[in-house]
């Protein structure tokens, strides 16, 4: 492969990574990590499965852009990550491993005082958000397309690590229905997956609490494998516009004998 074309994949690939496809810079987030909010986040009864990283929450920042802002703070009684997005996209992330036996629910929660006026998930000038929560799973790469084998190969070389097998987002939607999935427009293997639409839920809390291997299920057509991180991002780079949200606690609750 000539060195010109090698350069251009390689700045392919970071634009494309850049809309998360891979996680790269990883900084410690000190404010964030002793704050109330992470020791009430990740685990609900999964401290043995969560694997020994869970609970230690990093930034990770995506190169080329101006990162969020993220902060502990308390709202309306609340612990919570304040997150303030200006032109910018990061995200906070938890590494954790849950094998797919153990599956069950998440819960999180999270507060919009506005919505991004020129949002659209599906577009990929317009694929911005208030809030997401973010699972990455694991699974078997020889069924990828050769873009997505490309993507994934160029962002180890990139970034250190693979882009994840698949992923499911949970988002707000301007207008698409909840329960809508939307795919990412720069790979396949990023799925969103509507949780609230419009404007009517704006400025008050929202609680919610999913079953993972349904929502997966529905999104990708498949079961899931391992869940291998979890993350609350807000974004605004590519609608070049400001925005901001807060976060509840995210939990992961253990599978339930006898109800799956």
């Amino acid at each position: 492969m000539s060195f010109v074309w090698r350069c251009a994949l390689l700045a392919v690939a970071s634009m494309l990574l850049c809309g998360c496809s891979a996680l790269p810079v990883a900084e410690p987030q000190s404010d964030v990590g002793r704050s109330p909010w992470a020791t009430q986040s990740v685990h609900a009864g999964m401290e043995e499965r969560a694997g020994p990283a869970a609970g230690q929450w990093q930034h990770y920042r995506l190169p080329g852009k101006t990162p969020t802002e993220f902060s502990y703070a308390r709202k309306d009684g609340r612990h919570c990550i304040a997150a303030m997005a200006q032109s910018s996209a990061s995200m906070l992330r938890n590494a954790v491993r849950i094998e797919p036996a153990d599956l069950g629910k998440v819960r999180f929660s999270w507060k919009v005082p506005e919505l991004i006026a020129q949002a659209d998930g599906a577009l990929r000038d317009a694929d911005d958000s208030p809030v997401r929560i973010v699972l990455a799973f694991e699974g078997s790469r020889s069924s990828f397309s050769a873009k997505d084998a490309m993507l994934s190969e160029l962002a180890l070389a990139l970034t250190g690590e693979e882009m994840p097998y698949a992923t499911l987002m949970y988002v707000w939607s301007n207008k698409r229905p909840a329960g809508t999935v939307v795919p990412s427009p720069r790979t396949d293997r990023i799925r969103k997956l509507v949780v609230e639409s419009g404007s009517k839920k704006l400025d008050q809390w929202l609680d919610y609490e999913r079953d993972i291997r349904a929502d997966f299920q529905r999104a990708f057509g498949e079961a899931p494998g391992a869940l291998v991180g979890i993350a609350i991002m807000t974004d605004s780079d590519n609608t070049r516009s400001t925005t901001r949200a807060w976060y509840g606690p995210v939990q992961l609750a253990p599978v339930v004998l006898g109800k799956r």
